[in-house]
């Protein structure tokens, strides 16, 4: 199932945080949410990101959603503070 969103909506795929590093070290577990996501498509208003960007957002500014044990936010394009 494809989210397509309206206007001015992004929706992204959160990106789970690291549980270990390339050389094998063994992080723990976050204590918080990350706040940065891929995003998967964007509404007909959006102009300042596209598919495949990473952005960074207000972390209390979305709407969570989980399809196929995948978590997708979404979000306005004016709560989304910067790309990576």
């Amino acid at each position: 199932m494809a989210l397509k969103p309206l206007k001015d909506r992004i929706v992204a795929k959160i990106e789970k945080p690291l549980e270990k590093t390339k050389s094998g070290i063994l992080l723990g577990e976050a204590k918080e949410k990350p706040v940065y996501a891929v995003v998967e498509s964007v509404g007909s208003e959006v102009s300042s990101v596209k598919k495949g960007d990473k952005i960074v957002f207000k972390e209390y500014s979305t709407t969570e959603i989980k399809i196929d044990d995948i978590d997708y936010i979404i979000v306005k394009e004016e709560d989304v503070l910067a790309t990576l």
